[in-house]
């Protein structure tokens, strides 16, 4: 059985997909977008995190941190051992909740995260996937109840800029997760200092009949800390307001009911 490299595992999430989940984060992503709010799962390698204020001067480091104040982001583990963790929440789910596996971009690690899907629906648990798109795999795809992608920047350039890849691939791979008639939720992480062209954005993602739902999420700097901790180079950016927010909400759209809609009724972004 292959092994991934797992970031972390994140429980009773209720910001990555419908009720109550278990969140699955694996390290190592092709994009480097500037704004990322988890920097420790851009790189392929295991990284420690250093958080100099909690140090409490034990000298006790080589026998392994207990202040947290350096953390080991990475561990070696098999599907099944990552199921074996997962399958324990699975009375919390209740009919719309379930697993995430996110990153990072999960499908880096296409065999590994492949493995772990086909584990949780033998056991019938709810399955989905946070994922820029930029590979496309139709066999782990199929298995997905739902597929949460983001479409960050329309122009070709600007995303060059500001994340390090293309986005021609992951405008074809989003007409082709269409074309499985998998429900998917499109996301643009919202960042004032950049011309995003969320109009083009949301007329594209009107075009394709399985985009249920188009979320604007707007910036926020948590992962600076995290970029710190790693000793990376920090680019900080405008933090939308709230009447920013309302101003866009008109590119947003939703096709479907959920009870997490019903929930949130008054809100067009989460």
């Amino acid at each position: 059985m292959v092994k991934g490299l797992v970031a972390d595992i994140q429980r009773t999430s209720l910001h990555d997909g419908d009720g109550i989940r278990t969140t699955v984060f694996l390290k190592g992503c092709p994009l480097s977008c500037l704004w990322c709010h988890n920097p420790e799962c851009i790189s392929f390698e295991k990284e420690i995190m250093e958080y100099p204020e909690k140090c409490i001067g034990c000298g006790k480091c080589s026998e392994g941190c207990y202040s947290g104040a350096k953390v080991v982001c990475g561990k070696e583990m098999t599907a099944q051992e990552v199921f074996e963790q997962i399958i324990l929440d699975k009375p919390y789910f209740a009919d719309n909740g379930g697993v995430t596996v996110s990153g990072g971009e999960p499908m880096a690690q296409k065999e590994f995260a492949g493995e772990l899907i086909e584990l949780c629906k033998k056991n019938n648990i709810n399955c989905a996937m946070e994922t820029s798109l930029i590979y496309f795999d139709e066999e782990i795809f199929k298995k997905l109840d739902f597929v949460m992608a983001d479409l960050k920047i329309w122009n070709d350039d600007l995303h060059k800029k500001y994340t390090g890849v293309s986005n021609k691939i992951i405008k074809e791979n989003f007409e082709s997760l269409n074309s499985l008639r998998i429900p998917i939720i499109a996301r643009t992480p919202i960042i004032p200092d950049i011309d995003q062209e969320l109009d083009k954005i949301s007329e594209f993602l009107k075009t394709l009949e399985n985009v249920k739902e188009y979320e604007l999420l707007p910036y926020h700097p948590l992962g600076i800390a995290k970029q710190k901790a790693l000793k990376k180079d920090i680019t900080e950016f405008e933090i939308p307001s709230a009447e920013y927010m309302k101003e866009l909400k008109k590119y947003a759209f939703i096709r479907r009911q959920t009870k997490l809609d019903a929930q949130n009724k008054d809100k067009t972004y989460h």
